[in-house]
């Protein structure tokens, strides 16, 4: 109930935007010492643990302004960490943080930038954008149970926030968008939709990126992220999986199975086709979770 005035959300934003450069030691040693293969959410875990031995006052919890300091830094650098992560993982360079840029712009920027001629279509900021507000926090989950749990023995904010992104990495939290592909992508195409939901109905098969703990109806972030993937796609074009979700979805709101238990598609049905769609690897997701996500732990 306590919203910034213009001056506050001014200072607040140029602080985030001059906090995301990350120490030279945790990008040459650091990161390197991670096999060539090595999932991004493991390496985000582990550097975000790293990331508070980088600053003295970490375990100064008790001062509101150390601790505030924490938290930005934390919010700033996540996108970072994560750029470094994925990059490393594709063996591409590390791209460093641009001030010119918003947020979500700026991630993508350290994402992909490959040569002087990379430009961010709007379009996308504003999908990343949305994306980053829909997972920011909701509820009293998994992962916001951990970071309280971890944090109520003192512990510092960097090692209580790589707990938390543990715990986010699991398939039955942050990890059900990733599910979700991969379930797609198994179904194949829309002729093998009917079969595979009456397998879902016997036990034998699991429906990811439907149904929900809070949300007994439709998962309102759910509606607004669908209508983001069809603006996304008019970019990027058609992800192929779509017409199978679209199939998947339409099926499974008709079948009275699904309806009488309210299980309808939740926000992770279609973030990770729009992930996908905009380039990012499937082991990426999850550490796209954790980024907004950190804001809300």
């Amino acid at each position: 109930g306590d919203l910034p005035n213009a001056e506050q959300l001014k200072k607040w934003t140029y602080d985030v935007t001059h906090h995301t450069m990350i120490h030279e030691n945790m990008r040459k040693r650091f990161v390197d010492g991670f096999h060539y293969d090595a999932h991004p959410m493991g390496m985000f875990v582990s550097a975000t643990a790293a990331l508070g031995t980088f600053y003295t006052d970490a375990k100064d919890i008790d001062g509101t302004d150390s601790l505030h300091k924490q938290t930005l830094r934390l919010i700033a650098k996540s996108p970072t960490i994560a750029a470094m992560c994925c990059r490393f993982s594709m063996g591409l360079p590390f791209v460093s943080p641009n001030n010119s840029l918003d947020y979500s712009a700026n991630f993508l920027n350290m994402m992909f930038r490959i040569g002087d001629d990379y430009r961010i279509n709007p379009v996308l900021t504003k999908a990343m954008d949305l994306l980053f507000i829909l997972h920011a926090d909701h509820e009293q989950n998994c992962g916001t149970t951990t970071m309280r749990v971890v944090a109520s023995a003192n512990s510092d904010p960097y090692s209580a926030t790589a707990a938390a992104a543990a715990a986010l990495f699991g398939p039955l939290h942050g990890g059900a968008n990733e599910a979700v592909i991969h379930m797609l992508a198994e179904i194949g195409s829309v002729a093998n939709v009917p079969a595979f939901i009456e397998r879902v109905k016997k036990g034998e098969e699991k429906l990811m990126g439907f149904g929900h703990r809070v949300y007994k109806n439709f998962d309102p972030r759910a509606v607004i992220i669908k209508k983001t993937a069809y603006e996304v796609f008019e970019v990027t074009g058609m992800n192929p999986l779509l017409e199978i979700a679209l199939k998947l979805e339409e099926t499974a709101l008709k079948d009275e199975y699904f309806i009488s238990r309210k299980l309808y598609p939740n926000v992770d049905f279609y973030s990770g086709l729009i992930y996908q769609a905009l380039g990012f690897p499937i082991d990426m997701f999850t550490v796209l979770f954790a980024i907004p996500r950190t804001v809300g732990w």
